[in-house]
């Protein structure tokens, strides 16, 4: 397992785009059905994996045009995992596989003690190659910042050096939590709010993602 560079602090992005704005103002209204909800979600996690592969390797290779031959580029390097934190991550998926086809996906479940807030797992499964990858982890909302930091433990344990956390909405609290406990890893969301409330939700946020996601409550 090739061992994490504990030296490196990782960046937090909050994407600041014309479209990501809009979406994300449409995907907060109360007025939002899930089918749009859905959509919307898909959409910001594609905007946000365009973001967060920026910096993915790339080399040089011959090709031929209907008109001639030229130089074209291509992504090489290390490849891509997505592992989605269930259940409201699986709502980012699509959006994600839409820039990176070819990514292997891992599942990471998870459920929120209403009475401690603390995160319980009850489900993982992930890609054997993690190390030979960059991982980007999917969640929504990033609240307290418990579930996303058990998550890339998990990741780290399996073997994971490479993790980028993508995330619709981010509470300051989720943010300083993640950073301190993962100052390794690379945080992109559309928007960054005011605060959590006494039941550690985001406000203004937009409520509960996966009850909005799935129709369910």
């Amino acid at each position: 397992m090739t061992a994490v560079d504990a030296t490196r602090v990782g960046r937090v992005v909050e994407v600041d785009h014309p479209l990501v704005r809009h979406k994300l103002t449409l995907l907060r209204r109360v007025e939002c059905d899930t089918a749009q909800f859905r959509s919307l979600v898909e959409e910001l996690s594609n905007l946000l994996t365009y973001e967060a592969t920026k910096d993915l390797e790339t080399e040089d290779i011959e090709i031929e045009t209907p008109l001639m031959h030229m130089t074209g580029v291509s992504v090489s390097g290390k490849k891509v995992a997505v592992v989605p934190i269930l259940r409201a991550g699986l709502g980012m998926v699509d959006g994600v596989l839409r820039m990176v086809p070819v990514a292997r996906i891992g599942h990471i479940g998870m459920y929120r003690d209403e009475e401690t807030l603390q995160p319980v797992t009850y489900y993982q499964k992930l890609p054997e190659d993690l190390g030979d990858r960059d991982v980007l982890v999917l969640d929504p909302m990033l609240a307290t910042g418990g579930s996303v930091t058990v998550a890339v433990d998990a990741l780290k344990a399996a073997g994971a050096v490479h993790i980028k956390m993508l995330a619709i909405l981010a509470a300051p609290e989720g943010i300083a939590r993640l950073q301190a406990d993962h100052p390794d890893v690379d945080i992109y969301v559309a928007g960054i709010d005011e605060k959590l409330n006494e039941q550690g939700y985001i406000v203004p946020g937009l409520g509960d993602a996966g009850d909005r996601l799935f129709g369910t409550k």
